[in-house]
């Protein structure tokens, strides 16, 4: 599946792919991408559908097995691991459709995420009364969704059940963020507030992010780095007004 890595990952990256690939048929869906992740940043990840944007997330957390490559994760080489082995070592994520317990509360679904971090406690009793209760008060306040803590998850609106998916990823103590459409579903007079509320709470946990997004007025205001991929490449790289300048970007994703 992976040969060896053309070069080692970026002294000091969290995230960094050497030559991954992944061909679906005669599709090229990721194609030799060498991409380094630095703590603290806020990667907005662009293009139109079909690009790799996805896939590249998907390998990267492993729900893909790339047809070539390497993926490491804070030094280790993680490449085909489990989606459930790459959580444990510190990458959260959160789903364009949220990945929520419905039937549940919200309170709930925050303690389920916690027995992952607790695997002994099993029962809702001593789940309950364990630490992990006052970690869950803490991220609902984080992510304001204390008012709705007793709320079954599925009564939610679209928006807080963004923010729950990715409250019952912090709960795992995440060091990467990994959000696919974060905004996508919310109404455009939400979004912002959403984002804020997301960011803030990944600054005070310092959790570092990547966040795949088609609204270029978000990736403006709230990615320090942007990474806009056209025909499962990176095709431009940086800051991001400089990448949304670029020629190839202007032309096939902004649509100028």
């Amino acid at each position: 599946m992976s040969g060896v890595a053309a070069s080692p990952p970026a002294a000091g990256s969290l995230l960094s792919t050497r030559g991954l690939s992944l061909h679906f048929g005669g599709v090229v869906a990721a194609d030799a991408i060498d991409f380094d992740l630095m703590p603290g940043e806020r990667l907005a990840v662009v293009g139109q559908n079909g690009a790799g944007k996805t896939t590249f997330i998907n390998i990267c957390t492993g729900y893909l097995r790339p047809s070539a490559g390497q993926v490491y994760f804070d030094g280790v080489n993680v490449t085909g691991q489990s989606p459930r082995a790459i959580t444990r070592r510190g990458i959260g994520r959160s789903f364009q459709l949220p990945q929520v317990f419905t039937e549940h509360s919200v309170r709930q679904c925050l303690l389920i995420a916690a027995s992952a971090v607790h695997p002994r406690l099993r029962l809702w009793r001593p789940l309950a009364q364990s630490a992990a209760a006052a970690e869950v008060d803490a991220t609902l306040a984080l992510l304001q969704l204390q008012p709705r803590a007793n709320d079954l998850a599925g009564q939610l609106p679209e928006g807080q059940r963004k923010l729950l998916d990715v409250a019952m990823a912090l709960m795992l103590r995440p060091k990467l963020m990994v959000m696919d459409e974060p905004t996508s579903g919310v109404s455009s007079d939400e979004k912002h507030a959403l984002m804020a509320v997301l960011m803030q709470a990944l600054d005070e946990r310092q959790v570092t992010c990547i966040f795949v997004e088609h609204d270029i007025d978000i990736v403006r205001r709230y990615a320090t780095r942007l990474a806009a991929w056209i025909a499962g490449k990176v095709a431009a790289d940086g800051a991001p007004e400089a990448v949304l300048r670029d020629p190839l970007v202007r032309r096939h994703i902004v649509g100028e």
